[in-house]
């Protein structure tokens, strides 16, 4: 197994900007990417998670490791109600919203055959209606004021095929059909730019809870590196789509992955 890389210094490559990170910015590639948005020069952010206390220990840590203190908002993606109420915490805290890093993501376990439709139904809300209600707020945001970046996660089953995952990838499939069409909506009216990234196995805390044993292990055996991600991989890759080096890109889905089918 290779080990992971050192984690890389910052670029500047957010010099100024403000960022909007939606869903479990408290832990896993949230708690990442928002890191690296502060590395990155970020000069105000805005985190989101559907728990308090999670989000109240991010935040600190974020300040304490990078000298970026954010602001929170408690928010289920799965409520209206509440993306709005985020949205309008990030504008009165920021002042407007530059980049919107949307996370919203929902795993499980199950084979199709044994499927509830609550499980089914719980996991496209989260993982892709969860995804689509940002997105609508930050295009209503942004497109009036002709500039901004938005970056979706997806996931590698959005392409491929993984026994008892139907519903996750089907919801991440759906995230990728959902940034190409975002985007070319978007860039008829403005500079506005939407991608995507589709991550491999990025191993975090979060993710060993909803996994049955012995599975993470196997899978990352199959990895090219024989490893996961680390979540600050991925973050990094949501980073460049968001900046100025990706001026010309829209409507893509990056893959961080080996891309073993």
């Amino acid at each position: 197994m290779k080990q992971a890389p050192p984690y890389p210094s910052g670029h500047k490559l957010l010099e100024g900007k403000t960022v909007l990170v939606t869903a479990a910015a408290g832990t896993g590639i949230g708690n990442a990417v928002a890191r690296r948005c502060a590395v990155e020069g970020s000069k105000a952010m805005v985190i989101a998670d559907i728990h308090e206390r999670r989000l109240a220990e991010a935040a600190e840590g974020i300040e304490r490791d990078t000298g970026l203190r954010p602001g929170t908002v408690v928010c289920d993606v799965t409520r209206e109600e509440d993306v709005q109420r985020m949205f309008a915490y990030a504008i009165e805290h920021m002042g407007h919203v530059d980049v919107l890093m949307n996370n919203a993501g929902l795993g499980g376990h199950a084979r199709i055959r044994e499927m509830t439709d609550e499980q089914w139904l719980k996991v496209i809300d989260v993982s892709l209606n969860g995804c689509f209600r940002p997105l609508r707020a930050a295009l209503n945001h942004m497109v009036p004021r002709g500039t901004g970046a938005i970056v979706n996660n997806a996931s590698v089953l959005g392409w491929r095929a993984q026994e008892g995952q139907a519903h996750y990838a089907a919801a991440k499939a759906g995230v990728m059909a959902l940034t190409r069409c975002a985007a070319i909506e978007a860039a008829e009216e403005s500079s506005v730019r939407v991608n995507c990234v589709a991550p491999t196995l990025a191993k975090h805390p979060f993710l060993e809870k909803v996994t049955p044993p012995g599975l993470l292990e196997e899978l990352e055996k199959k990895e090219a590196f024989g490893r996961g991600a680390e979540p600050f991989e991925v973050a990094n890759v949501m980073v460049f789509l968001a900046s100025d080096l990706a001026s010309y890109m829209t409507g893509e889905t990056i893959s961080v992955s080996s891309q073993r089918a």
